[in-house]
């Protein structure tokens, strides 16, 4: 191993027994390097392989299932990691190689306290007493800009926000100073402000304790800020590895290609998202985008070369509303507030909705943007009534929704529906799909029979370009994106006018992520469905969305057409929000 390389993967390949007989190949023969104080980004969708290589070098990888090439290598400061003892490993792991995993709340334990979690970090590798255990946390929380950690030190996790719980586990990651530091999806599904902070965090880290660090994510822009070396993977296989400028700005490979151009960009708009199968048709025929109505049509378009086959970038969306546009759902001074313990007898009042006003169109989108805490989930799931309204009200066809009672409801609850952000966990899981896709339709009387009804259900798993063979498996046999246009034909068997979007594509890999959103633009085109899109991702929003509520505090901060806003921002915090994206919309 050359002097200046601190890890070495090499022929690496790794297969699971899926059965006793059955052998799932994971990773097929990866090979790539970490230099000392350098930065490697492991870059492609999930199943790409990604994460599994990281934790066949953390040893994580469950040894009765895994299957490990004999040819496979993973060397570290000049030591085969595959031959040391477990014993060796785990002195090695947490001490010289520590890593920082995608969900902290999954993580980190939910009945033990922070400080005590970094503290055992400290004891068990460092052989720290107590009094100096707490002491080194404190300094471990200061460092990883942790606000007041003398008294954060005593908080559970439940009790920190999304970004203060993966600091917590960056904290736990430095608490033994290692060499190299692997960080594995660290910002999805963060808030971009947060995602921004998470990342000057880590490399600011990197540059004062001179720690190399493993970057794995499927976000080609994020590796353009804080990468040296990119490495492409996908089914397993390197399909380019090189400077990460080279990579970015000249790809070579065409599976490269499409991750770059299937994310939305600031600077554009097209009639649809490129997705990866444009990139990676063999048959080298110019894809053509759907046609756009004649007053929607630009003068040109942007050409991107794929391998084989030149994918137009298509015809450009207006967006915004419109004189003419019918308003579908009008709410006036939204509020919902939150009651929390303060002492024995008394209690707090948390305003998470604060008078919130807005007017959605019919066939039209609002775009609902800010920080985790904002309140614009709030406002989505106050409006299905799945929150009790303190104030206001929601005009939807001449009728308040809040102040139905509910048996007046019930009418409604078929014509706003809502998709969430994890689908896995809305779905029932002891449900096939066609069961999931049945039972709406049976509670709201859809349908004449069942015999109708699956008829119906079948149509909907063909409009959301899932095979008939779907109707009889479950969730758990999907992706992550598959099961998201389940959760999407589980809307549409209620025929609904309005569908609340609340994060549905904020987790999804880049690919799979331009594959929901042209389907719920397909079925607007369609149906004229009105769209609530609430994400903290300004990118995909200004793609989708035709108007944008900003929200701080539970409170609008501005409001405006998509269009206008993101040209010329009046709040300050809209500015702070469009800033912490804007180069890496450019250079995605």
């Amino acid at each position: 191993m050359a002097d200046d390389m601190l890890l070495e993967v090499s022929q690496l390949r790794i297969a699971f027994r899926v059965e006793r007989d059955t052998v799932v190949d994971a990773v097929k023969g990866v090979s790539f390097s970490v230099p000392r104080n350098g930065t490697v980004a492991l870059v492609g969708e999930s199943g790409s392989g990604k994460s599994v290589s990281s934790l066949a070098v953390m040893g994580l990888l469950a040894p009765d299932t895994t299957v490990i090439g004999p040819a496979s290598s993973i060397r570290f400061d000049g030591r085969e990691l595959l031959s040391l003892p477990a014993c060796g490993r785990r002195a090695l792991c947490g001490k010289e190689i520590a890593m920082i995993f995608q969900e902290p709340m999954s993580s980190l334990n939910p009945v033990f306290t922070v400080g005590a979690q970094i503290g055992e970090v400290l004891r068990l590798h460092l052989g720290m007493g107590r009094a100096q255990a707490r002491r080194r946390t404190l300094e471990l929380l200061d460092e990883v800009g942790i606000p007041d950690p003398a008294v954060k030190i005593d908080a559970y996790p439940s009790q920190l926000s999304g970004g203060q719980q993966q600091r917590v586990m960056i904290a736990m990651a430095i608490a033994c100073e290692p060499k190299l530091l692997i960080a594995d999806e660290p910002t999805t599904a963060l808030d971009v402000t947060i995602q921004k902070q998470i990342m000057e965090l880590i490399a600011g880290l990197q540059k004062r304790r001179a720690m190399a660090v493993l970057l794995i994510t499927h976000d080609l822009a994020l590796v353009a800020e804080i990468a040296d070396h990119v490495v492409v993977m996908r089914h397993g296989e390197v399909r380019e590895a090189g400077a990460a400028r080279q990579v970015l700005t000249e790809p070579a490979d065409a599976y490269t290609k499409a991750l770059l151009h299937c994310r939305p960009r600031l600077d554009q708009r097209p009639w649809r998202l490129p997705v990866i199968a444009d990139f990676m048709n063999p048959a080298g025929e110019r894809r053509r985008p759907d046609q756009a109505p004649e007053r929607e049509r630009p003068a040109g378009g942007d050409i991107a070369e794929g391998r084989g086959v030149t994918f137009l970038h298509p015809l450009q969306r207006e967006r915004g509303y419109r004189p003419d546009d019918q308003p579908v759902l009008v709410v006036n001074n939204l509020s919902k507030s939150f009651y929390l313990r303060d002492g024995w007898f008394g209690k707090r009042e948390f305003k998470a909705v604060d008078n919130v006003s807005f007017t959605l169109a019919r066939g039209r989108t609002l775009g609902v943007v800010g920080e985790s805490g904002s309140g614009k989930t709030t406002v989505g799931l106050t409006l299905l009534r799945l929150h009790r309204a303190t104030g206001g009200s929601a005009m939807f066809d001449g009728r308040d929704l809040l102040s139905m009672t509910a048996r007046e409801f019930q009418a409604y609850k078929r014509r706003i529906q809502i998709i969430f952000q994890n689908p896995y966990a809305s779905l029932n899981p002891r449900f096939t799909v066609g069961q999931i896709l049945l039972e709406p339709m049976r509670i709201h009387r859809i349908g004449a029979d069942d015999r109708e009804r699956t008829a119906a259900a079948y149509a909907l798993l063909d409009k959301v370009g899932l095979p008939a063979s779907a109707f009889q498996r479950y969730p758990h046999e999907f992706s992550g994106g598959q099961r998201q246009r389940i959760a999407i034909a589980r809307c549409l068997t209620m025929k609904p006018e309005i569908l609340v979007c609340d994060e549905s594509v904020s987790a999804l890999d880049v690919s799979v992520q331009a594959q929901v959103l042209n389907l719920l633009q397909d079925l607007q085109d369609e149906f004229g469905l009105s769209y609530i899109f609430i994400s903290h991702d300004l990118s995909v929003v200004k793609y989708i969305a035709d108007q944008v509520m900003v929200m701080r505090h539970g409170a609008v901060v501005e409001m405006a057409d998509s269009d206008q806003l993101y040209r010329d921002p009046e709040h300050p915090y809209t500015r702070t929000l469009l800033a912490a994206i804007a180069g890496r919309a450019r250079d995605g």
